[in-house]
């Protein structure tokens, strides 16, 4: 069972979305399902500090045992900061999805959340 914490928000492309305690700043991870769909992370690309996303688009990839999968934004905005500890430690995103294992955090242009999901729907998505 895939543990979905009911304080985030999360995206057909199995990220989450948590706010931060910065006003309109967002931190950015993908979900206990993803990653233990990939099987065992061993990289992380990531965007860098102070580039401008678009809601939608790749903006890194996560490297893992099986297979490599694009790291999808689900808002629009500038970069901010990145979670450099997975670069000497892309596992953490294992035994972490939620807390130490989040990717990126944003400073959202967009607040828009007509794509995200509450836990409930996000469990269901997965379900289906």
């Amino acid at each position: 069972m895939n543990s979905i914490p009911e304080s985030l928000k999360y995206t057909a492309e199995h990220e989450w979305i948590a706010e931060t305690a910065e006003p309109g700043v967002v931190r950015i991870g993908i979900t206990d399902y993803a990653q233990d769909s990939l099987g065992e992370v061993v990289y992380v690309e990531f965007p860098e500090v102070g580039q401008e996303i678009n809601a939608g688009e790749a903006v890194g990839e996560i490297e893992s045992t099986k297979s490599v999968a694009d790291i999808y934004t689900p808002l629009s905005g500038e970069v901010v900061r990145l979670n450099d500890t997975l670069e000497d430690a892309p596992e953490t995103i294992n035994s972490e999805p939620y807390g130490a294992g989040w990717l990126f955090e944003l400073r959202a242009t967009d607040q828009c959340s007509a794509q995200l999901m509450t836990a409930e729907a996000y469990a269901a998505f997965i379900d289906q």
